[in-house]
Order: structure tokens, then C-alpha cells, then sequence
């Protein structure tokens, strides 16, 4: 039934100009708004859905992953961007848990929202 649709995701936030500046300037991925709601554009076509919610409460799990070649450049740049990485347990003082799969690091967007940051192999 739905083997052809072109299914996105999305999540809320409760601060759309908010998430518009992080998602945009700080991260630099293409973003628009329509009628309110944020659109995300990620590489690859698909788009992901933001939309703004009174009562948003963050998500307790990772809603977005960014593969990168270099995870330690990767995290000196967004720190130099004024992003600061969650210190989860089991995660080194270099913001990186290598604890067993890829490399990977979390931080937040402004709404409390977590992202990753993962090493691809």
C-alpha cells in the first residue's frame, strides 16, 4: 500500500524562529517555512517536518543522526558554532562515547530535542 509514497518524518519544537536560526545558521542546512511549519533539507531528497508545538517536551531519543567522516573535526566545529555536547554515561571528556558501535556524540537543539553526530566507517 505504501511502497511508493515518498513518507518524510518530523517533530515538534516549541520556538519556530528559533529552530529556523539553529537549523539554519548553526548547523547550515537548507531550511523554509510554510504556513508555519519548518521543513528541514537534508541531503538525499527527503525533507523532515518541524512543527511548532505549545506544549512541546523534548524527545527522550535521538531524532536526527548526521554521519560525518571525521567525528573529532566534526565536534571541534559545532562546538566553535556554540553547540555543547551532552556528557550522556558512558560518553569520554572529548564528548564521544566508543562504547561499542560507531562513534558518536549527542547534543540538543533549542527546543531540547537530542541529534547525533556519528562516525561513518
Amino acid at each position: 500500500m505504501f511502497e511508493n509514497t515518498k513518507a518524510f518524518s518530523g517533530f515538534s519544537v516549541d520556538d519556530i524562529p528559533a529552530a529556523m536560526k539553529f537549523y539554519g545558521e548553526t548547523l547550515g542546512i537548507p531550511v523554509s517555512e510554510q504556513y508555519g511549519l519548518m521543513h528541514l533539507h537534508l541531503a538525499g531528497g527527503r525533507d523532515t517536518l518541524i512543527y511548532p508545538k505549545p506544549n512541546h517536551e523534548p524527545a527522550t531519543f535521538t531524532i536526527l543522526n548526521f554521519p560525518v567522516p571525521d567525528i573529532e573535526a566534526a565536534i571541534a566545529e559545532l562546538k566553535s558554532r556554540g553547540v555543547v555536547f551532552e556528557q550522556f554515561e558512558g560518553v569520554g571528556d572529548d564528548g564521544v562515547f566508543r562504547g561499542g558501535g560507531p562513534l558518536i556524540a549527542w547534543f540538543r537543539d533549542p527546543a531540547g530535542n537530542i541529534i547525533s553526530v556519528l562516525q561513518e566507517n
